[in-house]
């Protein structure tokens, strides 16, 4: 485990996954991660790399070879992650390729996240480097924090709501609960609204899916103490929104790329959101998080 403190809040990462697992403020230990209870959801906030969600028989095709990747990727859980560099205001972690992970994602990657903490907002970057000298290199990545909610006693998880910044009308794309793929399917959530009422019935169909929000800027707010934290999230064209039913938490999730739909044809070349990038060269994107200022005195 890993921390850093100022004088507003402590976070902690985990070695394994390079995994944020806690933001609590210093000065009245106020928690707003999920604290990852493994009877309900066993994660804190995965990083998502080189896909999102799951790929279709849990494989992808490229240059005409099947290739089989866990759900979420190579991140998630990896305990070769390493930590790269501390300091008083930053951690930075890397995987990079090997012979293991050439057998199924055969790019030769490097993978860096960055966590850093200024004031009041955690801003984490991601990093991702093609070493390759001739290949083109094809990928997705993404957040998955899980925060607390309710964050106070004495309140219930339906007195909690998301707000984003502008007005919308997205609608969700729904998930094949079977086999955990983007159907053809969508759901009205909003109506020229900016507001979603957090209800554990929710989530009941899995993740709420967007890919045309006007919004990068997403607040949980409690109808009793306001605006807790907001995800910032300028980079990333999708979100996603989760919770298990039964889980008193809620994943706001940026992502660059998405699951494969139902009737992909498995080629990662093909693949919805996949991005690319050149031999010898390097890709950033980053989200934050702000806690706000009233919770933390």
């Amino acid at each position: 485990m890993f921390t850093l403190e100022n004088e507003k809040l402590k976070i902690a990462v985990q070695k394994t996954g390079a995994e944020l697992c806690k933001i609590t403020s210093v000065k009245n230990n106020i928690d707003f991660m999920w604290h990852a209870n493994p009877k309900v959801w066993g994660s804190y906030a995965p990083n998502l790399f080189p896909i999102i969600g799951a790929l279709k028989d849990g494989s992808y095709l490229f240059e005409n070879q099947k290739y089989k990747l866990p759900k979420h990727g190579l991140i998630r859980n990896n305990n070769k992650v390493l930590l790269k560099e501390q300091s008083q205001d930053a951690l930075t972690f890397k995987l990079c390729y090997d012979e293991n992970s050439l057998k199924i994602y055969p790019f030769k990657f490097e993978f860096l996240i960055t966590y850093q903490l200024t004031d009041n907002i955690i801003t984490v970057t991601h990093t991702v480097k093609n070493h390759d000298d001739t290949s083109m290199m094809y990928f997705s990545l993404g957040g998955h924090p899980a925060f607390k909610c309710p964050v106070y006693n004495n309140e219930a998880y339906e007195n909690y709501f998301l707000e984003f910044e502008h007005l919308e009308n997205s609608k969700t794309h729904l998930i094949n609960m079977e086999n955990g793929l983007i159907s053809n399917t969508t759901k009205p959530i909003f109506n020229n609204s900016n507001i979603l009422t957090l209800r554990h019935d929710l989530f009941n169909d899995d993740a709420l899916i967007f890919k045309d929000l006007k919004s990068k800027k997403t607040t949980l707010k409690s109808k009793s103490h306001g605006a807790i934290l907001s995800v910032s999230y300028e980079d990333f064209p999708y979100l996603g929104i989760w919770a298990k039913p039964n889980g008193d938490y809620v994943c706001i999730e940026p992502w660059l790329g998405i699951a494969d739909n139902e009737s992909t044809n498995q080629n990662l070349k093909e693949k919805e959101g996949i991005l690319t990038l050149m031999p010898q060269q390097t890709f950033k994107a980053s989200y934050s998080i702000e806690i706000h200022n009233h919770h933390l005195v």
